[in-house]
């Protein structure tokens, strides 16, 4: 099975989502805010296992282009001034198909960190 190529990409500034359609038949919106907090930028992965970085504050984060990189990638520049990491094809597919597990687990995550007090007794 190949990886899904991307045939379609919007952006959508009001409603700070950026559509993407496969060839597949799949279309996913997501939000910029999911995009910036799982940029697969050295950043936010850190450089391997267990070294990604917790990224916080972006609910109002904005898109301020969409670079194609190749006839593989994307490069979304940020209006925080984030634009590095190439989000393939197969990683917005991943983002899209795996978006309420990601958003779920990055919300626990972030709770954590800003109420470190309420963990389990």
């Amino acid at each position: 099975m190949s990886d899904p190529i991307a045939t379609e990409i919007k952006v959508r500034s009001k409603s700070r989502l950026l559509e993407v359609c496969f060839d597949d038949g799949s279309r996913f919106e997501l939000p910029f805010e999911y995009l910036r907090v799982h940029s697969p930028s050295a950043e936010v992965k850190g450089h391997g296992p267990g070294q990604e970085v917790l990224v916080l504050g972006k609910e109002n984060v904005g898109v301020r282009a969409v670079e194609p990189v190749g006839q593989y990638a994307i490069k979304i520049v940020f209006d925080d001034g984030h634009d590095t990491g190439l989000f393939t094809w197969r990683y917005l597919h991943e983002l899209g198909r795996n978006r309420a597990g990601n958003w779920e687990r990055y919300q626990e995550r972030r709770l954590k960190a800003l109420n470190p007090q309420s963990g389990p007794s």
